[in-house]
């Protein structure tokens, strides 16, 4: 009968997945880059794309910590994320649409790699793998904050204008009501 596997086994197979993640990810984010027509957002995947690389440099230091070989186990997980958002970017949408639907797509990638982070940095302290967790928690913040940026992006006016697109004669109809409202009370005030 063969051994069952540990916790160490479990992380380092964990790590190989999110290092695939990441090599997976340097050619998305590059693509979601190019697809949008916001210059912020696209300030923000390429931003995020240059701390990808520093990212997989940060894995591989975490891999030789631990006397293991540097090496990437395919990620379903990601591979589904950025083929989802690969299916967004084929869509004939506006621009500012494509651009809510790109922030979409980056934020599901974030939050899936704040959840790979999350166990990682859990597992490596529980193991007392101290220089890893600190590697690995640098990480996880910089997705946190990624996935802050683009919803500041999508609060601060994209998904805001991707609805107004969507639904231009309620603008002209709230606009119209409220037009009447003031003219009401003006008259009322003049009774």
């Amino acid at each position: 009968m063969a051994q069952a596997g540990t916790l160490h086994d479990a992380f380092i197979a964990e790590l190989r997945d999110t290092y695939d993640a990441e090599k997976q990810l340097t050619k998305a984010l590059a693509k979601l880059a190019k697809a949008s027509s916001n210059p912020t957002l696209r300030q923000a995947f390429e931003s995020h794309l240059e701390e990808t690389h520093t990212q997989i440099t940060r894995l591989e230091q975490v891999f030789e910590s631990l006397d293991e070989k540097v090496r990437g186990k395919h990620c379903d997980g990601i591979a589904g994320i950025i083929d989802e958002g690969k299916s967004i970017m084929q869509e004939d949408f506006d621009e500012t649409t494509m651009d809510a639907c790109l922030i979409a797509a980056g934020q599901r990638a974030e939050h899936y790699e704040m959840a790979a982070y999350g166990t990682l940095v859990a597992w490596a302290q529980a193991m007392g793998h101290t220089d890893a967790a600190k590697l690995l928690q640098q990480t996880l913040e910089e997705e946190k904050a990624a996935d802050k940026k683009l919803s500041g992006l999508a609060d601060g006016g994209i998904n805001q204008r991707a609805a107004d697109a969507a639904h231009p004669d309620e603008d002209e109809e709230l606009v119209a009501v409220a037009s009447s409202a003031r003219k009401s009370s003006t008259k009322a005030g003049r009774r």
